[in-house]
């Protein structure tokens, strides 16, 4: 089948860029969080949050810019997706609320920094659970009915969504330990190394496992990825994923420091390319399509002027940002 690739589908892909380049750049300052209360209190700690400290609030701008895209170019998704999803979502902000305040606070408020370093580990702990049931929870579906949500309260917690969560978790403390071997040296990335050990193997078992289950959530997702054209995919991207297995366990025994990074990373893609394969063409799984769900084409074009112009420029200042703090960070660092 050919689709038409008009501008909803390109604003589709649009959202899912933000989304994914939201999990690659707040996945692994969300990991350091999730790290953090095994590693020492002072020079560890200092050292592993100045090495995200330029960087950590500007990633999560692409946040904002898929939940604002999705309201302004698919108001009829947002409309449903959020109630579904309300209570994921708002424990999701809060927690990124508290990591936000504590991650500034602990540096001018030296007293109580314990209290601070509980809430930005708990705050980034509750973010990647929450992210990874909502995701879970939309694989699952949502019940519609004509064009509004008519499920319950409580139908986003399932087994499957609360893997999914754990799953996450477990993706951005790889993500968090990869990143401190590239950013950090000594004892820190010795620990780093460990972790990434400990994490890896459970990292790909979740991929694994979350892969097989989610065929058989829908049947659309089975006839995707069975029937042509997806099955082709359907081959490649377990190739891929094995494949990357391999030289990223290959690259932490060697002990090389930026291949582990971008090897996760790309395992990372490879998953996103799979959940592209799952959905695509909906964007509430198995109730509305893109075409559906889309503005008016007019919206559409309007917006997509400014976004023209806008993401270049995120894009820029975000790739400045990174080079101008690259290279090893220590305890003193940004702050």
């Amino acid at each position: 089948m050919i689709y038409d690739f008009d501008l909803a589908t390109i604003w589709a892909f649009i959202i899912a860029f933000a989304v994914f380049a939201y999990v690659v750049m707040d996945g692994f300052d969300l990991g350091i969080g999730i790290l953090f209360p095994t590693l020492q209190v002072g020079r560890e700690r200092d050292t592993a949050m100045n090495s995200i400290a330029p960087v950590w609030d500007g990633n999560e701008t692409w946040l904002v810019l898929g939940g604002g895209g999705l309201l302004a170019v698919f108001p009829l998704a947002y409309a449903i997706i959020l109630p579904a999803l309300y209570a994921p979502i708002i424990a999701m902000v809060l927690a990124l609320v508290f990591r936000g305040v504590a991650f500034e606070f602990r540096w001018r408020d030296p007293r109580h920094r314990p209290a601070w370093d509980v809430a930005f580990a708990g705050g980034s702990l509750l973010a990647a659970l929450t992210q990874g049931i909502t995701l879970g929870a939309l694989l699952e579906g949502i019940h519609v009915e004509g064009r509004a949500y008519a499920g319950g309260w409580w139908d986003w917690l399932t087994p499957f969504s609360l893997f999914v969560g754990l799953s996450v978790v477990a993706g951005y403390a790889m993500l968090g330990a990869t990143w401190l071997i590239m950013r950090t040296e000594g004892p820190l990335q010795d620990r780093a190394y460990r972790y990434a050990r400990r994490l890896s193997p459970a990292t790909v078992a979740s991929i694994a496992v979350v892969s097989a289950a989610t065929p058989f959530l829908e049947q659309e997702y089975w006839r995707r990825w069975f029937e042509m054209p997806g099955v082709i995919a359907a081959a490649l991207v377990p190739l891929l994923v094995g494949t990357g297995t391999v030289l990223l366990f290959r690259s932490l025994d060697d002990r090389h420091e930026r291949a582990p990074f971008l090897l996760t990373l790309g395992l990372f893609f490879l998953c996103f390319v799979g959940l592209g394969i799952s959905i695509f063409p909906d964007i509430v799984p198995g109730a509305v399509t893109i075409a559906e769900a889309a503005a008016p084409e007019s919206s559409l074009k309007f917006v997509l002027v400014g976004a023209v112009f806008l993401i270049p420029m995120i894009l820029a200042y975000t790739a400045w940002s990174y080079w101008v703090f690259r290279g090893k960070t220590d305890h003193e660092g940004y702050h």
